[in-house]
Order: C-alpha cells, then structure tokens, then sequence
C-alpha cells in the first residue's frame, strides 16, 4: 500500500493542481452568451424535468444532464436558483478527469513523461480557460481520451469489456457534440496507419467491434431520447448535420466566425495583442520536436498521436468555421508529443536534469499565460480565448432591474434587441421581463433595454419620462437603457 500511494502521489497532486486551477473564482468572470444560453436551458430540465434536444442551434444533451446533476447536489433546483459556480463545476471536473486519462494514455512512454504530459494539459492555457467555461468542448476532449484509453487497453488485453467501455465513450462523445465523427475517424485512420500489420489480441475483433458499436449506439440513443421521453431525438440527432451543411456549407451565407487556415496555429504560436504578448511557444516548439521524434522512431504511441493531431488539425483548419474552443482538442497532442520529446532528451547522458528543466521551463511559461488569460484578464476582448465574451458591463443589469421593481413593482421590464444573451440568464427568475426582437406597440415599463439599432423607434413610442444610460453587451453592442424617472 505505501508503494501505491508513493506511485499515486505525483499524479494526485497533478490532478490537484488541475482542479484548483479550474475551479478557483468560478463565478468572477461574465458569462458568455452561449453559456447563459446553456444555463437557462439546464435550469428549464432541473425545473420540467425532461430535455428535448434542439439540432438548430445546440449541442447533445450531456452537459445538461450532468449540470442538472450537479445543481441537485449542490440543493439547487430551479433556474433562479442556479449559479455560475455550479454550472461551471461541470467542465471543471471533466477537464480535471481529461488530465488523469492523459497520464493513463501516456504511460507507454513511462512514468514521469506521463506525469509531464499531464501536467502539461493541467496547466496549459486553453485547457483552463475553457474548463471554466460552461460550454461542451471539455466533456468531448474527456470522453474522447476515454475512449482511445479504452480502446488502447482492449487493443493490448483483448477483453470484450474494453471494447464495450470504449464504445460507451463513442456514444458519450456523439450525445455531447456532433463533431465526435470527426475525432472518432481521425483516431481509425492513426491507429490503422501506425500498427499496419499488427493485429489486437483478441481472436474475436470483429464481436468485439460490434459489441462496442451497440453500446455506442444505445448510449447516444438513450441520451439523446432524453431517456424515453422524448422519442423524436434520435431523428432530431441525425437532422444536426443536415441544418450543419446548410448553415456552414460552400454556398451557405457568412456567419461572422470565418477565419484564415492558419488561425488554430497562430494561437499556439507567439503575437501581440492590442499591447499584450500571448505566447505558447515553448510547448508548441517541444511538441513540434516529439513530432519529429515520431518520424524517425517506430514508437505506435507517438506516431499515431502525431498523425493524430495532424488530421485533426487540417480538417479544422480546412474548414472556414472556426473559433478558439476547438483548439482545446490540441491540447492533450501537444502534451504528449511534449512528453515524447522529454522521454528522448532523458535517454541521452546526463540527458535527465535537462529534460527536467526543459519540463519546468515549459511549464513556467504555461502558467504565466494561463495567470493572465484565465485570472487577470478573463473577459478582455485583447484575450484570444475571451471570443465575443459579454462586457462586463452585463453584471449591472439584474441591479438596475432590482432597483426599478422595487420603485414600480408589477411593472413591465422589456428588453428589445436584436441580441441580448446573456441577459436572460442574468434576469433570471424574474416573471415582469419580456424579450422582443423588434419594437412592440407599447414600448412603456419600469425599465426599457433597447439595441441602439432600435432606440429610436422605441424613444419615439415612449409616453412617459425616461432617463437615458447606455451599458455595452459585447465588444461593438451597445444597449440604451430607459429608466423611468418618478
């Protein structure tokens, strides 16, 4: 037992590390449109009890699910309950789980480069960044190292339990995002590539392929049929790519998110920012150097997680819809070709003390970046993950709502925008605040919260006395607010 938990140890205070850094001021920065978007919507399954999947506009049913969860033990049960903190638990403790199955995948290269890669991913910048972020990208960056652990053991062992456990990660991937396929295919294509020739050591591959795609299927099935309430989620999950090529396809209209093919590799690079440096550099020059390693050394692990990410890599870049989110999925690439690198350069004579300095260089710098992008500057529009983030200003509103129910209560309160997320999450529980996309008849109420695309129009239909403020949502949307004068 003394030599488990002294084998143990090091890994417990990586993950330590990786969930105070996840978890610390949860509920300090903004929320993002999309994540009170989210919110409202896990609040709307604690308070109905059932979830119908939307192929439009969302993503699979399993942050909701587990958010609902969590809110429960937390004694939250209601949307207006619902906080920041608690919804953001959710990717917190996922992103924490992605970097103990990181040392998992990466012990092949042995002990300490499995700590360094984990240590690596706990610390890295997008990582934490958008493990604070109520969003699914870090659920799907989980359920997919679970799933190629999975599959790696079954490789090696033959036991049809693996194959079943990493089909249950297939299905979790899928019912938490539609772009699963994408990692799912990339992966079959490295590991047919890389072990050409070699065979799993099971007799019975083909059983066992089936036995993991039955269990995918009924996973995602189960999940998105909201467990058998809602039967027409499993043909909604199907029609996501369907609305997809419509919306994103070549003749499909811009939708404002188009960036150049070399975006995903300008963030892992060094630049300047409106006076600010923002820089990976070191961990993306020594995960460049484990790549080359895997050129030249028949190692199966590093040769498949570098064609890997390659593949991952062009399809992203290939397409013109992109933003800072999926670069998460880089990021245990990375830390394992970093890892490779670190394992070569300890091999050499009196090779070890530099690759540990190499190591706590990296991670040096790692943590620099993470300090400013996650704690010091976690909404500013220069910060390259803060994408579109809501202006500071949107943690005024519920005071300024507050204070004009409490001078004229039952009154109205009417938002008339064309955008106004994270507004609803922000107002949330309260029955007086309507939402319009377009000026109504009767303009009139305690508070009026207009676009200044509508502000005229909504000055114009004004009967009484109003005093005029603006707060902004996001960079370039600012709201007029009306505030009755008594």
């Amino acid at each position: 037992m003394p030599a488990l938990l002294l084998r143990c140890l090091p890994l417990a205070l990586v993950a330590l590390i990786a969930f105070g850094l996840r978890t610390i001021e949860l509920g300090r920065r903004p929320m993002h449109a999309d994540e009170g978007n989210q919110g409202v919507k896990t609040g709307e399954l604690l308070e109905q009890g059932r979830y119908a999947f939307d192929p439009r506009d969302h993503h699979g049913p399993t942050l909701y699910y587990a958010a609902a969860g969590v809110a429960r033990l937390r004694g939250q049960r209601t949307l207006a309950e619902l906080s920041e903190t608690t919804l953001r638990l959710v990717p917190a403790l996922f992103g924490t789980a992605s970097v103990i199955l990181l040392a998992g995948l990466a012990a092949p290269l042995g002990r300490w480069p499995a700590l360094a890669a984990a240590l690596l991913a706990a610390i890295a910048p997008p990582a934490v960044y958008y493990s604070r972020y109520f969003i699914q990208e870090s659920l799907l960056v989980t359920f997919t190292l679970a799933t190629l652990l999975c599959l790696h053991r079954w490789w090696q062992s033959g036991l049809t339990r693996w194959a079943l456990a990493a089909g249950v990660g297939a299905g979790l991937m899928q019912a938490t995002k539609a772009t699963a396929p994408l990692f799912l295919g990339a992966a079959a294509l490295a590991l047919l590539a890389t072990r050409a020739g070699a065979r799993p050591a099971t007799r019975r591959p083909g059983r066992d392929a089936l036995a993991a795609a039955g269990a995918a299927l009924f996973v995602a099935a189960l999940l998105f049929a909201s467990f058998g309430a809602n039967p027409s989620g499993l043909r909604d999950a199907l029609a996501t790519y369907g609305h997809a090529l419509t919306r994103f396809g070549s003749d499909a209209a811009p939708t404002g998110h188009e960036k150049p093919w070399w975006f995903y590799l300008r963030l892992f690079g060094i630049f300047s920012e409106g006076g600010l440096l923002w820089q990976q550099i070191a961990f993306s020059a020594l995960a460049l150097a484990g790549a080359g390693i895997a050129l030249v050394r028949r190692e199966p692990l590093a040769r498949a997680t570098a064609l890997y990410g390659v593949l991952i890599l062009a399809v992203f870049s290939a397409l013109p819809y992109k933003t800072p989110w999926h670069a998460v999925h880089f990021v245990p690439v990375f830390a394992l070709l970093a890892a490779v690198a670190l394992s070569a350069a300890s091999r050499q004579p009196r090779g070890c003390p530099l690759a540990v300095a190499i190591a706590l260089a990296t991670a040096g710098t790692l943590l620099h970046q993470t300090r400013l992008t996650s704690f010091l500057r976690p909404a500013d529009w220069r910060n390259p993950w803060a994408y579109v983030h809501s202006s500071p200003d949107v943690l005024k509103f519920r005071t300024l709502v507050d204070a004009a129910r409490s001078q004229s209560p039952g009154q109205p309160i009417r938002v008339i925008s064309e955008e106004y997320w994270p507004l609803p999450w922000y107002l949330r529980g309260l029955s007086e605040v309507g939402y319009w996309h377009a000026p109504p008849a009767d303009c009139d109420g305690t508070l009026v919260i207009s676009s200044t695309t509508h502000a005229e129009a909504v000055r114009a239909q004004l009967r009484r006395t109003y005093r005029e403020s603006f707060l902004g949502l996001r960079p370039g949307v600012v709201l007029v607010v009306f505030t009755l004068v008594p």
